[in-house]
C-alpha cells in the first residue's frame, strides 16, 4: 500500500501541489488523470523523491518514506517508468536491464520473467537502446523498473508516442501484474480509454489538487471523460 496524506509542493513561489491525498493498494490500478499541466507527473516524481515536498507525509507500507532518497525508495520497493521512458541508448537491451538491479548484488540475475511478459526484448538483448522503436523502449523502460520486483509501479504516460498494438500489450502486462495480487500500480495516463479499461479506482487532479476519486467503474458516470476533457 503506497498512502499519501495531504502533499504539498512549490516552484519558488508557485503552489504546485495543493493537500494531494491518495491511496494505491496493492493489487489495483490506480489511474490519475487530468489535463496538461495539473501536477500529474510533479506528483509521481515528488513520491520518487526527485523533487521535495514541503509538508505532507508519504507512506509505504506504513512506513513513512517522504524523508528518502530516490534510490533509498527504489531499495524499498518503488519502480519508476518515467515520462518519454529516459532508457539508456548506448547501452545494450541487457545493460539496461541489469541497471534496475544495480544496487543488488553484481551476481543477480536478470528475472526470467520479463521476458515472458515483453518476448521481444529476449530476441534483441545485445541491440542498444537507442536502436529500438518507440514502443520497444517502453517495453524495455517497464521491464527494468520490475527487474527488482517492486512492491510498487509507478508509470507515467506509458502510451505515449506508443502504437496500439504495443498499447493493447502493456495494458495486458498491466492488468496481469496487479491480478497477481502482489503490486500496486499508480498509472498516470492522458489516453482516456486506456486509462478506464485499466483502472480499479481513479484520481482527477486540477491545478494541483484532487477533484474527484472514486472506482474505475463508476468512471463514466461520474462524468470523468468531461473532467479531463481537453
Amino acid at each position: 500500500m503506497l498512502n499519501v496524506k495531504n502533499i504539498n509542493q512549490y516552484y519558488g513561489g508557485s503552489h504546485i501541489l495543493r493537500d494531494v491525498s491518495l491511496q494505491a493498494p496493492i493489487g489495483k490500478v490506480t489511474v490519475i488523470l487530468g489535463r496538461n499541466g495539473v501536477g500529474k507527473t510533479t506528483l509521481l516524481k515528488s513520491l520518487m523523491g526527485l523533487v521535495p515536498i514541503k509538508t505532507g507525509s508519504i507512506e509505504l507500507d506504513g512506513r513513512p518514506i517522504q524523508k528518502f532518497t530516490p534510490y533509498e525508495r527504489a531499495r524499498a520497493g518503488i519502480g519508476f517508468v518515467p515520462q518519454g521512458r529516459e532508457i539508456f541508448g548506448r547501452l545494450t537491451v541487457e545493460e539496461n536491464l541489469q541497471m534496475g538491479l544495480a544496487y543488488k548484488s553484481a551476481s543477480t540475475p536478470i528475472p526470467p520473467e520479463l521476458y515472458g511478459l515483453f518476448p521481444v526484448l529476449k530476441q534483441m538483448l545485445g541491440r542498444r537502446g537507442g536502436d529500438l522503436s518507440g514502443g520497444q523502449q517502453q517495453q524495455l523502460a517497464i521491464a527494468r523498473a520490475l527487474a527488482a520486483k517492486p512492491h510498487v509501479l509507478i508509470l507515467d504516460e506509458p502510451t505515449e508516442g506508443i502504437q496500439p498494438s504495443i498499447i493493447k500489450d502493456i495494458g495486458r502486462v498491466i492488468r496481469m501484474l496487479a491480478d497477481r495480487g502482489d503490486m500496486a500500480i499508480l498509472l498516470v495516463e492522458q489516453y482516456y480509454d486506456f486509462a478506464q479499461e485499466l483502472a480499479d479506482q481513479y484520481v482527477v487532479m486540477e491545478r494541483g489538487a484532487v477533484v474527484a476519486s472514486g472506482l474505475g467503474k463508476d468512471m463514466e458516470a461520474n462524468g470523468v471523460r468531461r473532467l479531463v476533457a481537453i
